[in-house]
Protein backbone atom coordinates (compact mmCIF):
# COMPACT_ATOMS: atom_id res chain seq x y z
CA UNK A 1 0.00 0.00 0.00
CA UNK A 2 1.45 3.38 -0.84
CA UNK A 3 2.67 5.79 2.28
CA UNK A 4 0.10 8.31 1.57
CA UNK A 5 -2.76 6.58 2.21
CA UNK A 6 -4.04 7.35 5.61
CA UNK A 7 -3.64 3.92 8.54
CA UNK A 8 -0.70 2.64 6.25
CA UNK A 9 1.01 1.49 8.82
CA UNK A 10 -2.16 0.35 10.45
CA UNK A 11 -4.76 -2.21 9.38
CA UNK A 12 -6.74 -1.83 6.33
CA UNK A 13 -9.34 0.63 6.64
CA UNK A 14 -11.81 0.43 3.68
CA UNK A 15 -13.25 3.67 4.70
CA UNK A 16 -10.42 5.76 5.09
CA UNK A 17 -9.41 4.35 1.31
CA UNK A 18 -12.77 5.45 -0.19
CA UNK A 19 -12.67 8.42 0.88
CA UNK A 20 -9.43 9.35 -0.05
CA UNK A 21 -9.97 8.52 -3.89
CA UNK A 22 -13.77 10.40 -3.92
CA UNK A 23 -11.33 13.40 -2.99
CA UNK A 24 -8.83 12.63 -5.49
CA UNK A 25 -11.56 12.09 -7.97
CA UNK A 26 -13.14 15.43 -6.65
CA UNK A 27 -10.66 17.20 -7.98
CA UNK A 28 -10.04 15.49 -11.85
CA UNK A 29 -13.53 15.98 -12.18
CA UNK A 30 -13.17 19.69 -11.54
CA UNK A 31 -9.92 20.05 -13.66
CA UNK A 32 -11.84 17.83 -16.45
CA UNK A 33 -14.65 20.68 -15.87
CA UNK A 34 -12.58 23.77 -15.87
CA UNK A 35 -11.13 21.78 -19.46
CA UNK A 36 -14.35 21.46 -21.07
CA UNK A 37 -16.01 24.97 -20.34
CA UNK A 38 -12.36 26.15 -21.59
CA UNK A 39 -12.41 23.80 -25.15
CA UNK A 40 -16.24 25.10 -25.41
CA UNK A 41 -15.34 28.85 -25.02
CA UNK A 42 -12.37 28.08 -27.75
CA UNK A 43 -14.67 26.42 -29.98
CA UNK A 44 -17.16 29.79 -29.45
CA UNK A 45 -14.45 31.97 -31.36
CA UNK A 46 -13.84 32.29 -34.60
CA UNK A 47 -11.92 34.50 -37.02
CA UNK A 48 -13.62 35.27 -40.80
CA UNK A 49 -11.22 36.85 -43.62
CA UNK A 50 -12.03 39.83 -44.74
CA UNK A 51 -12.64 37.96 -48.14
CA UNK A 52 -14.93 35.26 -46.43
CA UNK A 53 -18.75 35.57 -44.92
CA UNK A 54 -19.35 33.29 -42.43
CA UNK A 55 -22.29 30.82 -42.71
CA UNK A 56 -23.90 29.54 -39.75
CA UNK A 57 -26.04 26.31 -39.49
CA UNK A 58 -27.69 25.73 -36.03
CA UNK A 59 -28.74 22.42 -35.83
CA UNK A 60 -28.39 22.19 -39.16
CA UNK A 61 -30.92 24.52 -40.17
CA UNK A 62 -29.81 28.07 -41.89
CA UNK A 63 -28.75 30.50 -38.63
CA UNK A 64 -27.44 33.75 -40.56
CA UNK A 65 -24.45 35.03 -42.61
CA UNK A 66 -21.45 36.82 -40.66
CA UNK A 67 -19.67 39.47 -41.76
CA UNK A 68 -15.50 39.17 -41.64
CA UNK A 69 -13.96 39.55 -37.52
CA UNK A 70 -13.81 38.13 -34.80
CA UNK A 71 -17.65 36.36 -34.02
CA UNK A 72 -18.94 34.22 -31.36
CA UNK A 73 -21.30 30.95 -31.85
CA UNK A 74 -23.01 28.39 -29.70
CA UNK A 75 -20.51 25.73 -29.17
CA UNK A 76 -21.99 21.82 -30.31
CA UNK A 77 -24.85 23.82 -31.68
CA UNK A 78 -23.56 25.86 -34.68
CA UNK A 79 -21.62 24.93 -37.04
CA UNK A 80 -20.02 27.28 -39.36
CA UNK A 81 -19.16 27.40 -43.22
CA UNK A 82 -16.59 30.22 -44.45
CA UNK A 83 -17.63 31.20 -48.27
CA UNK A 84 -14.92 33.08 -50.11
CA UNK A 85 -17.07 35.67 -51.56
CA UNK A 86 -14.31 38.74 -52.30
CA UNK A 87 -12.19 36.06 -54.01
CA UNK A 88 -12.11 35.54 -57.70
CA UNK A 89 -12.18 31.83 -58.20
CA UNK A 90 -11.47 29.87 -61.04
CA UNK A 91 -12.52 26.16 -62.77
CA UNK A 92 -10.36 25.11 -65.39
CA UNK A 93 -11.79 22.73 -68.24
CA UNK A 94 -9.69 20.32 -70.62
CA UNK A 95 -6.62 20.36 -68.80
CA UNK A 96 -5.34 21.16 -65.22
CA UNK A 97 -2.72 22.73 -63.38
CA UNK A 98 -0.22 20.18 -61.39
CA UNK A 99 2.00 23.54 -60.16
CA UNK A 100 2.37 26.90 -60.90
CA UNK A 101 5.25 29.10 -60.59
CA UNK A 102 7.97 30.04 -63.00
CA UNK A 103 7.91 26.16 -64.80
CA UNK A 104 4.47 26.03 -64.57
CA UNK A 105 3.18 21.98 -65.79
CA UNK A 106 -0.16 21.00 -66.96
CA UNK A 107 -2.15 18.13 -67.32
CA UNK A 108 -4.66 17.59 -70.55
CA UNK A 109 -7.85 16.11 -69.88
CA UNK A 110 -8.80 14.90 -73.71
CA UNK A 111 -12.28 13.77 -72.74
CA UNK A 112 -13.20 17.74 -71.88
CA UNK A 113 -11.65 19.00 -74.76
CA UNK A 114 -12.38 17.46 -77.62
CA UNK A 115 -15.12 18.58 -79.27
CA UNK A 116 -16.55 18.70 -82.84
CA UNK A 117 -17.48 21.88 -85.01
CA UNK A 118 -20.37 22.98 -86.88
CA UNK A 119 -18.76 21.99 -89.97
CA UNK A 120 -18.26 18.66 -88.46
CA UNK A 121 -14.53 18.89 -87.95
CA UNK A 122 -12.66 17.53 -84.53
CA UNK A 123 -10.91 20.79 -82.21
CA UNK A 124 -9.15 20.58 -79.02
CA UNK A 125 -10.55 23.24 -76.74
CA UNK A 126 -9.29 24.25 -73.30
CA UNK A 127 -10.89 26.73 -71.56
CA UNK A 128 -11.32 28.78 -67.72
CA UNK A 129 -13.91 30.05 -66.43
CA UNK A 130 -13.54 32.84 -63.15
CA UNK A 131 -16.39 33.15 -61.41
CA UNK A 132 -17.18 34.64 -57.63
CA UNK A 133 -20.11 33.28 -55.57
CA UNK A 134 -22.25 36.68 -54.91
CA UNK A 135 -25.08 34.61 -52.71
CA UNK A 136 -23.22 32.32 -50.19
CA UNK A 137 -26.51 30.34 -49.39
CA UNK A 138 -27.55 29.49 -52.83
CA UNK A 139 -24.01 28.79 -53.08
CA UNK A 140 -23.87 26.19 -50.14
CA UNK A 141 -27.82 25.01 -50.33
CA UNK A 142 -29.55 25.47 -53.50
CA UNK A 143 -27.93 22.47 -55.28
CA UNK A 144 -26.58 19.66 -54.35
CA UNK A 145 -22.36 18.64 -55.57
CA UNK A 146 -22.26 22.48 -57.04
CA UNK A 147 -18.79 21.74 -58.16
CA UNK A 148 -19.78 18.81 -60.54
CA UNK A 149 -22.84 20.17 -61.43
CA UNK A 150 -20.88 24.05 -62.70
CA UNK A 151 -18.33 21.98 -64.43
CA UNK A 152 -20.83 19.81 -66.03
CA UNK A 153 -23.29 22.99 -66.91
CA UNK A 154 -19.86 24.86 -68.56
CA UNK A 155 -18.95 22.16 -70.58
CA UNK A 156 -22.25 21.48 -71.70
CA UNK A 157 -22.50 25.16 -72.73
CA UNK A 158 -19.27 25.24 -74.62
CA UNK A 159 -20.14 22.61 -76.91
CA UNK A 160 -23.22 24.23 -77.87
CA UNK A 161 -21.67 27.35 -78.78
CA UNK A 162 -18.08 25.42 -80.26
CA UNK A 163 -21.07 23.15 -82.31
CA UNK A 164 -22.90 26.27 -83.68
CA UNK A 165 -19.43 27.71 -85.24
CA UNK A 166 -16.69 26.24 -88.01
CA UNK A 167 -13.66 25.06 -87.04
CA UNK A 168 -11.56 28.36 -88.53
CA UNK A 169 -13.93 30.33 -85.91
CA UNK A 170 -13.46 28.38 -82.78
CA UNK A 171 -9.42 28.13 -83.84
CA UNK A 172 -9.02 31.68 -85.09
CA UNK A 173 -10.99 34.37 -85.90
CA UNK A 174 -14.14 33.25 -83.71
CA UNK A 175 -12.35 33.12 -79.98
CA UNK A 176 -13.96 36.25 -78.49
CA UNK A 177 -17.41 35.87 -80.02
CA UNK A 178 -17.61 32.01 -78.25
CA UNK A 179 -15.92 33.84 -75.06
CA UNK A 180 -18.99 36.11 -74.94
CA UNK A 181 -21.50 33.46 -75.70
CA UNK A 182 -20.04 31.31 -73.41
CA UNK A 183 -20.36 33.80 -70.52
CA UNK A 184 -24.20 34.46 -71.57
CA UNK A 185 -25.37 31.48 -71.74
CA UNK A 186 -23.12 30.03 -68.31
CA UNK A 187 -24.52 32.92 -66.27
CA UNK A 188 -28.29 32.43 -67.65
CA UNK A 189 -27.98 28.50 -66.68
CA UNK A 190 -26.30 29.76 -63.09
CA UNK A 191 -29.65 31.83 -62.54
CA UNK A 192 -31.73 29.58 -63.45
CA UNK A 193 -30.26 26.52 -61.18
CA UNK A 194 -29.82 29.44 -58.04
CA UNK A 195 -26.28 28.88 -57.66
CA UNK A 196 -25.19 31.97 -56.17
CA UNK A 197 -22.69 32.56 -59.05
CA UNK A 198 -21.85 35.10 -60.79
CA UNK A 199 -19.31 34.51 -64.04
CA UNK A 200 -16.56 37.37 -64.64
CA UNK A 201 -14.69 35.46 -67.75
CA UNK A 202 -14.36 32.70 -69.96
CA UNK A 203 -10.78 32.55 -71.21
CA UNK A 204 -9.74 30.22 -74.24
CA UNK A 205 -6.75 29.06 -73.90
CA UNK A 206 -5.05 26.96 -76.99
CA UNK A 207 -7.65 26.04 -79.57
CA UNK A 208 -5.79 23.46 -81.84
CA UNK A 209 -6.67 20.76 -83.96
CA UNK A 210 -6.01 17.15 -82.44
CA UNK A 211 -2.51 16.04 -82.83
CA UNK A 212 -3.18 13.32 -85.88
CA UNK A 213 -4.79 16.02 -88.54
CA UNK A 214 -2.48 18.91 -87.35
CA UNK A 215 -0.57 18.29 -90.21
CA UNK A 216 -3.27 18.64 -92.53
CA UNK A 217 -5.04 21.69 -90.76
CA UNK A 218 -1.18 23.27 -91.12
CA UNK A 219 -1.52 23.02 -95.02
CA UNK A 220 -5.19 24.12 -95.31
CA UNK A 221 -4.15 26.97 -93.35
CA UNK A 222 -0.93 28.33 -95.81
CA UNK A 223 -3.18 27.35 -98.96
CA UNK A 224 -5.47 29.68 -97.87
CA UNK A 225 -2.86 32.03 -96.81
CA UNK A 226 -1.55 31.53 -99.84
CA UNK A 227 -4.82 32.00 -101.52
CA UNK A 228 -5.15 35.42 -99.67
CA UNK A 229 -1.91 37.04 -100.66
CA UNK A 230 -2.77 36.01 -104.11
CA UNK A 231 -6.38 37.69 -104.05
CA UNK A 232 -5.07 40.95 -102.64
CA UNK A 233 -2.12 41.23 -105.58
CA UNK A 234 -4.67 40.78 -107.94
CA UNK A 235 -6.99 43.23 -106.67
CA UNK A 236 -3.73 45.82 -105.79
CA UNK A 237 -2.75 45.49 -109.74
CA UNK A 238 -6.32 45.50 -110.61
CA UNK A 239 -6.56 48.97 -108.41
CA UNK A 240 -3.64 49.96 -110.05
CA UNK A 241 -4.52 49.05 -113.71
CA UNK A 242 -8.18 49.65 -114.00
CA UNK A 243 -8.28 53.49 -112.82
CA UNK A 244 -5.08 54.48 -115.12
CA UNK A 245 -7.13 52.88 -117.99
CA UNK A 246 -10.49 54.43 -117.33
CA UNK A 247 -8.67 57.58 -117.15
CA UNK A 248 -7.19 56.75 -120.68
CA UNK A 249 -10.18 55.78 -121.95
CA UNK A 250 -12.09 59.19 -120.58
CA UNK A 251 -9.46 61.05 -121.76
CA UNK A 252 -9.54 59.52 -125.45
CA UNK A 253 -12.82 59.63 -125.45
CA UNK A 254 -13.22 63.39 -124.30
CA UNK A 255 -10.30 64.23 -127.06
CA UNK A 256 -12.60 62.98 -129.51
CA UNK A 257 -15.79 64.83 -128.57
CA UNK A 258 -13.50 67.87 -128.64
CA UNK A 259 -12.09 67.30 -132.05
CA UNK A 260 -15.69 66.47 -133.48
CA UNK A 261 -16.84 69.40 -131.94
CA UNK A 262 -14.15 71.75 -133.29
CA UNK A 263 -14.79 70.36 -136.90
CA UNK A 264 -18.71 70.72 -136.74
CA UNK A 265 -18.20 74.55 -135.60
CA UNK A 266 -15.77 74.83 -138.42
CA UNK A 267 -17.82 73.12 -140.87
CA UNK A 268 -20.96 75.36 -139.57
CA UNK A 269 -18.95 78.24 -139.44
CA UNK A 270 -17.60 77.82 -143.65
CA UNK A 271 -20.67 76.84 -144.57
CA UNK A 272 -22.28 80.08 -142.84
CA UNK A 273 -19.38 82.26 -144.84
CA UNK A 274 -19.61 80.56 -148.05
CA UNK A 275 -23.90 81.30 -148.00
CA UNK A 276 -22.79 84.57 -146.92
CA UNK A 277 -20.35 85.21 -149.91
CA UNK A 278 -22.96 83.88 -152.29
CA UNK A 279 -24.93 86.07 -151.30
CA UNK A 280 -23.40 88.86 -151.79
CA UNK A 281 -21.80 86.91 -155.21
CA UNK A 282 -25.32 87.02 -156.33
CA UNK A 283 -25.97 90.42 -155.95
CA UNK A 284 -22.65 91.92 -156.91
CA UNK A 285 -20.42 89.58 -158.84
CA UNK A 286 -18.13 91.52 -160.09
CA UNK A 287 -17.45 93.20 -156.86
CA UNK A 288 -17.29 90.22 -154.68
CA UNK A 289 -15.10 88.63 -157.31
CA UNK A 290 -12.11 91.43 -157.09
CA UNK A 291 -12.77 91.18 -153.00
CA UNK A 292 -11.57 87.46 -153.49
CA UNK A 293 -8.99 87.98 -155.57
CA UNK A 294 -7.89 90.92 -153.18
CA UNK A 295 -8.08 88.62 -150.13
CA UNK A 296 -6.35 85.71 -151.95
CA UNK A 297 -3.58 87.77 -152.88
CA UNK A 298 -3.32 89.17 -149.87
CA UNK A 299 -2.92 85.53 -148.17
CA UNK A 300 -0.51 84.32 -150.65
CA UNK A 301 1.73 87.34 -151.44
CA UNK A 302 3.44 87.43 -148.16
CA UNK A 303 4.53 83.90 -148.66
CA UNK A 304 6.39 84.43 -151.94
CA UNK A 305 10.28 85.37 -151.57
CA UNK A 306 11.05 88.13 -154.17
CA UNK A 307 7.89 89.91 -156.24
CA UNK A 308 8.92 91.65 -159.43
CA UNK A 309 5.88 93.84 -160.39
CA UNK A 310 6.10 94.35 -165.18
CA UNK A 311 3.40 96.35 -166.89
CA UNK A 312 1.11 94.58 -169.01
CA UNK A 313 1.56 96.87 -171.93
CA UNK A 314 5.49 96.88 -171.93
CA UNK A 315 5.99 95.09 -175.31
CA UNK A 316 9.87 93.74 -176.23
CA UNK A 317 11.71 94.16 -172.95
CA UNK A 318 13.66 90.89 -172.00
CA UNK A 319 15.18 92.01 -168.12
CA UNK A 320 17.90 90.01 -167.28
CA UNK A 321 17.18 88.74 -163.94
CA UNK A 322 18.98 86.65 -161.38
CA UNK A 323 16.17 84.45 -160.44
CA UNK A 324 17.80 83.07 -156.97
CA UNK A 325 14.80 80.59 -156.29
CA UNK A 326 15.46 79.49 -160.20
CA UNK A 327 19.02 79.11 -159.66
CA UNK A 328 18.98 77.37 -156.43
CA UNK A 329 16.39 74.51 -158.21
CA UNK A 330 18.67 74.11 -161.61
CA UNK A 331 21.54 73.44 -159.01
CA UNK A 332 19.55 70.99 -157.02
CA UNK A 333 18.37 69.15 -159.79
CA UNK A 334 22.29 68.78 -161.24
CA UNK A 335 23.21 67.08 -157.73
CA UNK A 336 20.51 64.85 -158.02
CA UNK A 337 21.88 63.77 -161.94
CA UNK A 338 25.11 63.22 -160.85
CA UNK A 339 24.41 60.96 -157.48
CA UNK A 340 22.33 58.75 -159.91
CA UNK A 341 25.10 58.44 -162.70
CA UNK A 342 27.32 57.77 -159.71
CA UNK A 343 25.26 54.85 -158.51
CA UNK A 344 24.48 53.08 -161.74
CA UNK A 345 28.23 52.75 -162.39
Amino acid sequence: MPDNFPGADSPLDLGNVTKALRERLGGLKIIAVVVVVGLLALSSVYTVQPEEVGVILRLGKYAGTTEPGLRFKIPLIDRLTKVPVRRQLKEEFGFSSESVGVRSSFVSNPDEANMLTGDLNAAVVEWVVQYRVVDPYQFLFRVRNLDETFRDMSEAVMRKVVGDRTVNEVLTVGRAEIEGAVKVELQELCNQYETGIAIDQVVLQSNNPPEPVKPSFNAVNQAEQELERLVNEAEAEYNRVIPRAEGQALQTIQQAEGYALDRVNRAQGDATRFNALYEEFRQAPEVTRKRLFIETMERVLPKVGRKIVVDEDVDGLTPIMSFEGVSAARTSRQVAAQQAGEGTR
